[in-house]
């Protein structure tokens, strides 16, 4: 069972949860810190500071995508040093790879790219942790794929993400075997809370349905993970990206209360 170790946090399928948190995209730079700061302090610990600079992969042209690398870098480099967090970002071309490991701890590989070659060699050779987030459309078993890539560049940080499967045309289910499944490679494995809730419903904006966050998060914390990554803001319903599926500070507290006390049982409970 591996151990990937960012700053003095040590993420492992067998040691306490890792929340992985922030806003789904940089709104502004006032925003982002405020959320930051009110997230720090309800995490307290474990906890590794999220951002996208640009959401590539927005429904349509009109969709808000950020400020880009060169000031969403720099915000999130204010972040980090401000709060003393080690931070997460997404990568989209193999050319942003170098340039956000400048800032980034860890570089997340969507899941729509996630059998790039060239964007998961970029992202190895950089010698960072890389997250890797299983595709929609790929079965857990394939992600061996991803690993071996990145293994190929010696580059052996690697956290490995679900965030749900397609069902159909419009709807994410999560199967949770894929979580033990993937739990096998030995690597770190992480539940993707907000966008394992999204309703893929090929209009303007991407659905969701957050009545399921807690079951969800519960469910996947009592399989013994190393993590769970989701998406905040003060004001879901004024999010810019994925406001359907984004908690507010009152669900995130729920959320680290119900699913840190199952994981702290399950993990002295049995060996993982």
């Amino acid at each position: 069972m591996k151990t990937i170790k960012v700053g003095n946090i040590k993420i492992a399928n067998n040691l306490p949860l890792v929340f992985i948190g922030g806003t789904c995209v940089i709104e502004s730079r006032e925003n982002y810190l405020k959320t930051a700061k009110k997230l720090k302090s309800l995490v307290k610990e474990n906890f590794i500071l999220k951002a996208s600079f640009d959401k590539a992969n927005r429904s349509t042209l009109q969709a808000f995508r950020g400020p880009g690398i060169d000031d969403g870098l720099n915000i999130l480099e204010e972040a980090k040093n401000t709060f003393k967090l080690p931070v997460l970002t997404d990568i989209h071309e193999p050319w942003q790879a170098e340039v956000a490991a400048e800032v980034a701890d860890i570089l997340q590989i969507p899941a729509f790219l996630c059998r790039q070659t060239d964007l998961l060699i970029a992202a190895a050779r950089t010698g960072k942790i890389i997250n890797i987030k299983k595709g929609q459309f790929l079965a857990p078993q394939a992600i061996t794929h991803a690993i071996k890539k990145i293994e190929a560049c010696g580059n052996t940080n690697i956290l490995l993400t679900e965030r749900g499967s397609c069902f159909g045309y419009g709807d994410l289910v999560v199967d949770m075997r894929s979580l033990e499944i993937m739990k096998k490679t030995g690597y770190p494995v992480i539940f993707d809370l907000t966008h394992s809730m999204q309703k893929p419903t090929g209009l303007e904006r991407t659905g969701g349905d957050k009545s399921f966050a807690m079951a969800l998060g519960r469910s996947a914390s009592a399989l013994g993970i190393a993590g769970i990554f989701f998406e905040a803001h003060e004001d879901p319903s004024k999010a810019l990206s994925d406001s359907a599926n984004s908690l507010d500070f009152k669900e995130v507290k729920t959320l680290l209360e119900q699913t840190r006390q199952i994981d702290n049982l399950v993990k002295k409970w049995k060996k993982i």
